[in-house]
């Protein structure tokens, strides 16, 4: 009478272990799928509805402010440095370990729940 209740449990334990294997790879595959081939077909869709044309770096025109010199760019790097250097607390690298003495107390000592005094 035993034995048929373990073979289906162990019946059933086969077929949890199978599907959990079954989702999980499928998932991977699906994943897998998608990254290969969605992507790419998604990011040409998309170039196609914005039509922007890919600029290449020798086309990008590089515009500068005349007014932003050497002057002020030395004045931002010392700010930023010295914003920075401040951050940092400079604490001292002393460990002071006080030892705290408890009083002795029979109600958290351990001795006596280990003998069984009758």
């Amino acid at each position: 009478m035993f034995l048929p209740i373990a073979i289906d449990q162990i019946n059933e334990g086969y077929v949890i272990l199978i599907t959990g294997l079954l989702i999980v790879f499928s998932a991977l595959l699906t994943l897998s799928l998608f990254f290969k081939f969605g992507l790419p077909v998604m990011l040409y869709i998309y170039k196609i509805i914005t039509k922007r044309k890919d600029k290449k770096i020798t086309e990008i025109s590089l515009k500068s402010d005349s007014d932003f010199t050497g002057e002020i760019s030395a004045a931002i790097g010392a700010a930023v440095h010295m914003y920075l250097s401040e951050q940092h607390d400079h604490e001292s690298a002393i460990l002071t370990i006080k030892h705290v003495k408890k009083t002795y107390s029979p109600w958290s000592s351990k001795i006596y729940g280990t003998q069984n005094r009758l």
